[in-house]
């Protein structure tokens, strides 16, 4: 099978993942800027599926992160799966953009059997999630997503960008003290969850809480 996968919860991101694959990577592009998603993640695929001789029949599903992140950014990325996937023809799947860090963690030499992944909210926030993990298992979700004050989690191991910019208030990792949810990670986490028969979420994505743009309200007549 293979996957396009593509987040926009933090960073640009997007990656080819295939069961195919030498580790499952096809190909993969992130950028590190968080506020120009809508600028660079078109041209970002198209240049990666041109460099991997790709086209959009020779994708079986789309993955994409549904947050939780900020909503311009966050919208960005959905908005782009779901046209992606129409003109394709293709499937379209959910996945919480946590997930990827999570992922992140379980393949590397600081996994712990329990611990946070958090990232930048913005306005003094952060969002997260606890996760544990067992030997030759996926990361399992225990609780969250939530939205909040760095001060309020739990006592655990943290990952994530927003661990690190609260690394006072939380355990925080030093070598996930800048990493973000990742479309590879994402992908592979698809991969793996797909293969095991599990289900994946929809496209709608997880907020967490309203934009700052409002639509105003029927003006009041002047008497």
């Amino acid at each position: 099978m293979l996957i396009l996968a593509i987040d926009t919860s933090a960073v640009a991101s997007a990656a080819l993942v295939s069961d195919d694959a030498l580790e499952g990577v096809v190909a993969a592009f992130s950028t590190e800027d968080t506020r120009s998603h809508a600028e660079v993640l078109a041209p970002g695929i198209a240049d990666m599926l041109a460099a991997a001789g790709v086209t959009g029949q020779d994708i079986d599903a789309l993955v994409v992160g549904v947050g939780p992140g900020p909503f311009t950014g966050l919208r960005s990325g959905i908005a782009t799966a779901r046209t992606l996937a129409f003109v394709w023809g293709k499937p379209l799947h959910g996945l919480m953009s946590l997930d990827a860090v999570a992922l992140e963690v379980a393949e590397s030499t600081a996994a712990v059997p329990d611990f946070l992944v958090v990232t930048d909210a913005r306005r003094k926030e952060v969002y997260w999630a606890r996760y544990s993990l067992a030997e030759g298992q996926l990361p399992r979700l225990e609780d969250g997503p939530h939205v909040g004050s760095a001060a309020d989690l739990p006592v655990l191991p943290a990952f994530g960008a927003g661990a690190g910019l609260y690394a006072d208030m939380l355990r925080a990792d030093p070598e996930f003290a800048h990493e973000q949810p990742d479309a590879l990670y994402l992908g592979q986490f698809a991969l793996a969850r797909l293969a095991s028969g599990n289900g994946l979420l929809d496209s709608t994505p997880l907020y967490l809480r309203e934009s700052d743009a409002q639509v105003p309200g029927p003006r009041k007549r002047a008497l």
